[in-house]
């Protein structure tokens, strides 16, 4: 068997995503795969590779009580066997609570995962990774990211949908709409990695922090115009169009999370807009150009350029 998820790019949206804002998101062409192998041995043994296809994970649960017997880490990443271990069996755990027939086997399985994008890209190894787990387990994905993390889902819906999509939490239930996002003007638009993975948490409490002392009307008001720009980013001819939307969709963000935008931060020479992903501070970037970006970013010393045809589905 063999099962694929997308990886994911927020484009507008950010951590008013969680409180219900339309927020745009892109599949990418890249993702990751999970393979699944029957064997005889009442074992689930799991490998986790790279996109050089170097195994950086392994671990051997007995089944089908589901106990971790060994496991090796090896990555110049913080972390341990054990951490990544535990985190992938709490993850089984939750999908065999979804499902109790899953791995309800005495025969085994060898399982492996391989990324097709760098580990430190922050497009989404572990979205995919569950999504890929919940298609296995046949099991709702969103449920599963929910009882194992937090998060808004939007990643989720990014692996399950081979085009941009609006995402929108509704009483916490997922709304997911297909949306045409290929802009004549995609030549001009680029993904730049800003060389580090931004661990999104501590902006998430930078949000909730400003939730919390912000007047209702106020936040609901915050909610409402990245709605409306999530709409417009879509609808942008040119882009002279998307760099105003940009421009407003940091100051808002900027003025929520008390973080200079980007831009201002790193590029402010720079010709075009620049506009944060996800969470401020890391991953990648998307900045409105020409031909002299990629120059640019690389002269800044920011080597990965993506055009949006290289990296959107």
């Amino acid at each position: 068997m063999n099962h694929y998820s997308n990886g994911k790019l927020l484009l507008t949206g950010e951590y008013l995503i969680l409180d219900g804002a339309k927020s745009l998101a892109v599949p990418t062409k890249f993702g990751q795969d999970l393979v699944v192998e029957p064997i005889k041995e009442s074992q689930l043994i799991w490998g986790s590779f790279t996109n050089t296809g170097e195994c950086w994970f392994e671990a051997v649960f007995d089944l089908p009580k589901l106990r971790l017997a060994n496991c090796t880490f090896n990555s110049e990443k913080e972390g341990n066997a054990e951490f990544i271990a535990e985190t992938l069996l709490e993850i089984l755990q939750e999908a065999k609570k979804l499902n109790p027939d899953f791995l309800q086997t005495e025969n085994g399985f060898v399982v492996k995962t391989n990324l097709t994008f760098p580990q430190n890209w922050g497009l989404g190894s572990s979205s995919t990774l569950i999504n890929n787990i919940a298609s296995w387990a046949k099991v709702d994905a969103f449920k599963l990211l929910w009882n194992s993390f937090k998060g808004s889902g939007y990643d989720i819906a990014c692996a399950q949908n081979d085009s941009p999509i609006f995402y929108q939490l509704n009483d916490g239930k997922p709304i997911v709409n297909q949306v045409e996002f290929y802009p004549d003007f995609s030549d001009e638009l680029f993904f730049v990695h800003l060389n580090k993975k931004q661990d999104s948490k501590e902006g998430i409490k930078r949000y909730r922090d400003y939730i919390k002392k912000r007047p209702f009307d106020s936040a609901q008001s915050d909610i409402q115009q990245i709605s409306n720009l999530s709409d417009e980013f879509v609808k942008a001819f040119s882009v002279k169009d998307l760099d105003k939307i940009i421009i407003e969709h940091e100051r808002i963000i900027s003025s929520i999370i008390k973080l200079k935008p980007i831009k201002e931060n790193l590029f402010p020479d720079y010709f075009g807009a620049v506009k944060s992903l996800g969470a401020w501070g890391g991953d990648f970037v998307l900045a409105t150009g020409n031909n002299d970006t990629p120059d640019y970013f690389k002269n800044k010393g920011f080597e990965t350029i993506l055009k949006y045809s290289e990296m959107i589905l």
